[in-house]
């Protein structure tokens, strides 16, 4: 497919695995509930040892839910046995699909803009070196055109870009989180071409193509029957895409040169709103974006230091709330973890219900 042994940019390890490229885990692992109209028989209400009976009917929380983690590699051995694990996500699900750091790891296509429109970036997969390759498809050319502006028309073209539901809170700000993932040093086309191999003359305009995102956030919201889908990851909006894009490797927690030889995990930020609009059009309801500061915040967690007198009367609360504050300040802080985007896509529940506090 490409000349002189080269390929499409394509990174990744599969779907659902991968090494996480800062820290929390990756993979999609949805916490899987039975029905909670399910009810127990009469038979099975059981009474605490002091005499007064459980509310009759219904079974508690801990008996109906389910935990299953959805992962490529192996079943860790210390892992609880209450939690299963599966390469696949289930179907029907009621309740909660949690997707932390997951989607970007999804493959793509890397395409850079040329003198004659957009054209895929090609790879040598063992020293990561990049040429030019063929125009983009039709399908992809349609994905740049709404989703990712080129130079020759930096507002876009005049279409509507919702694809679905609009938001009632997608937050409209250009940030793209985690401002360290950037292209590791040598990865631009200038720097890497192969010497001597003929080029298009092209910008160092680059575009990671988000459709297979897309598609995968739309089939993981499709295996929910009622419940909420929650994606926890680094992107950026419409208004404000990278113009030199984010693909990069990690390796070790350090950041690498994005070869992929499968030494390190190869890795790019997130179109967020493109995800978002795929899974709305699925599930048929609005979705609600946000970075995490506000969904934290939002949540109750601000991160404020506890009373300094509480050191004088429990010196060990006093130390388990500094913990506590500083966990959240971590996950709270813009320049890192904060800028992780949260998508909630409700399926079958109002929105207001499905982001409650």
């Amino acid at each position: 497919m490409a000349p002189q042994g080269g390929l499409i940019w394509r990174f990744g390890l599969g779907v659902f695995r991968g090494e996480p490229a800062h820290s929390g885990r990756s993979g999609l692992i949805p916490a899987w509930a039975g029905s909670p109209e399910t009810l127990t028989p009469a038979a099975a209400v059981r009474r605490s040892p002091d005499g007064p009976s459980w509310v009759a009917g219904r079974r508690s929380l801990a008996e109906r839910i389910r935990f299953t983690a959805v992962e490529y590699a192996s079943r860790p051995e210390n892992l609880p046995k209450e939690i299963h694990w599966t390469t696949e996500i289930p179907d029907g699900i009621t309740g909660l699909l949690l997707a932390t750091e997951w989607l970007d790891n999804v493959p793509l296509d890397v395409a850079v803009y040329t003198d004659d429109g957009w054209r895929y970036v090609l790879v040598d997969p063992s020293t990561g070196l990049e040429t030019v390759g063929e125009p983009v498809n039709a399908a992809d050319l349609d994905w740049l055109t709404t989703w990712w502006p080129s130079p020759a028309s930096p507002h876009g073209a005049d279409r509507d870009v919702t694809g679905g539901p609009a938001s009632t809170d997608a937050t409209s700000g250009s940030r793209s989180g985690f401002g360290a993932a950037r292209p590791a040093q040598g990865s631009s086309l200038t720097a890497r071409s192969r010497p001597g191999c003929p080029e298009t003359p092209h910008t160092d305009h680059r575009a990671e193509i988000g459709r297979p995102r897309d598609e995968a956030w739309g089939y993981a919201v499709g295996r929910i029957r009622r419940g909420l889908a929650v994606a926890v990851d680094y992107g950026h909006l419409r208004e404000g895409r990278p113009v030199d894009g984010t693909l990069t490797g990690y390796r070790g927690g350090r950041q690498v040169p994005p070869v992929p030889d499968a030494s390190s995990d190869v890795t790019a930020h997130v179109a967020m709103d493109s995800v978002a609009s795929a899974g709305a059009a699925v599930a048929r309801c609005a979705y609600s974006l946000s970075l995490q500061t506000e969904a934290l915040r939002a949540l109750g967690a601000d991160g404020g230091r506890p009373p300094l007198g509480l050191a004088g009367t429990d010196p060990a609360g006093y130390v388990r709330a500094l913990a506590a504050a500083s966990a959240v300040a971590e996950l709270t802080d813009p320049a890192g973890l904060g800028g992780h985007w949260w998508l909630r896509q409700p399926v079958g529940i109002g929105l207001p219900t499905a982001v409650a506090r």
